[in-house]
């Protein structure tokens, strides 16, 4: 009895195409065969199986064992009907092995790509995950790695972060994120040559997913500008990475060499007065004026909790307005509260209210300390007009 010809076919085609040796499917075949015949009527207990590669003939040896285990008698005992058999054997082994191959394609494929930004189409959408279709894989987002409150929708295309690559029996795992602060960093990569190349370096990423990014950059070039670079011709190249991100705003803040002047930086839009730092406790107390007071502290905190992450440094905010005596605090008005000082590794606290595309800013988004800075100099993404 030989094997149908087509299956022959389709056998050479699948060690062409996915790389799997016929010898290595025509051994799972022959093992699939022996389990086939034992279950035929009037088989005998042991039994193996040759198929001749060449010609694609299919034997079956019955056999007979002593109490250790050796082939005593071998007798030749194929049904007449196992073509039939042997045929649909053939299509489900050679199936699974397509099904095996392309997992180990994938993973060989994903393996070592953790950091990279991946296009997908979301193909389901549940409170627990989502699942991106990247044509030829499927990646999982799982609830913990969304952006807070971003609407994801069935056909959409996104981008994601890699996070990690499992090689799992069911297949190979690759898990996602669009919450990680690395991602806005390969964004920028995508709008940024100069970072590609090496001229600007992204020193540091503060982020709160949803809300609001800020990046330090540094220039390597005394010709260019780190953030004129990021932020391009009037915002265009910042903007595209804010529109991937659902109007989340992006802050970009030149890095400096002088903890003082790069924490004055993290702290824009606000004007900073003065920065006193401890070096052994890693703290900063700064000073700006008392209608600077809100901005530098922000909405909920959150001006001053991304500079802390930023700049790694504890920052204590306060204004610049004298203290009022206790003789004369009952007769003059309670000054503005002082902000209370920012872990820069605190966890971040919700906003109270949620930032989304249909919303503008949540404070003004001045670009830098300018009170009219250049279109490239912008040191945020987007323009307020188009915010509110």
């Amino acid at each position: 009895m030989k094997i149908d010809f087509q299956v022959m076919e389709a056998l050479e085609l699948l060690e062409r195409e996915r790389g799997v040796p016929v010898e290595t499917i025509l051994d799972a075949l022959a093992n699939a065969l022996v389990s086939a015949y034992k279950r035929s009527p009037g088989a005998a207990e042991e039994a193996r199986v040759t198929i001749d590669p060449d010609e694609g003939d299919i034997r079956v040896y019955a056999q007979e064992l002593d109490e250790d285990g050796n082939v005593v008698r071998e007798w030749e005992d194929t049904p007449e009907d196992f073509g039939r058999i042997a045929a649909q054997t053939a299509k489900q082994v050679i199936a699974q092995r397509l099904n095996e191959a392309k997992r180990d394609q994938v993973y060989d494929i994903y393996q070592g790509r953790e950091g990279d930004l991946v296009t997908g189409i979301i193909q389901q959408v549940d409170h627990r995950y989502v699942i991106l279709d990247l044509g030829d894989a499927e990646a999982l987002m799982p609830g913990s790695e969304r952006i807070p409150y971003e609407r994801l929708e069935r056909g959409n295309r996104v981008k994601a972060l890699i996070l990690e690559v499992r090689n799992e029996a069911k297949g190979p795992q690759i898990v996602v994120s669009r919450s990680h602060p690395d991602l806005v960093r390969e964004l920028l990569k995508l709008e940024v040559p100069e970072i590609v190349d090496g001229t600007v370096e992204i020193t540091a990423i503060a982020r709160e997913p949803g809300h609001r990014t800020k990046i330090a950059v540094l220039s390597h070039d005394p010709n260019v500008d780190p953030k004129g670079a990021c932020v391009g011709a009037r915002g265009s190249r910042v903007r595209q990475v804010v529109n991937e991100l659902k109007g989340e705003k992006v802050d970009v803040v030149q890095h400096r060499d002088d903890i003082r002047q790069f924490i004055a930086e993290a702290l824009g839009p606000a004007r900073v007065q003065e920065v006193v730092i401890d070096e052994e406790e890693r703290t900063a107390v700064v000073i700006v004026s008392e209608n600077q007071l809100s901005l530098a502290i922000g909405k909920e905190g959150q001006n001053a909790r991304l500079a802390a992450r930023l700049s790694g440094y504890r920052i204590d905010i306060r204004s610049d307005e004298p203290e009022v005596p206790e003789d004369e605090e009952a007769e003059a008005p309670a000054p503005a509260p002082e902000a209370e000082a920012v872990e820069p590794t605190g966890a971040a606290e919700p906003a109270a209210e949620t930032v989304t595309e249909d919303e503008g800013p949540a404070e003004p988004a001045e670009l830098t300390e300018d009170a009219e800075p250049p279109a490239a100099e912008a040191a945020t993404q987007t323009d307020d007009s188009e915010e509110e």
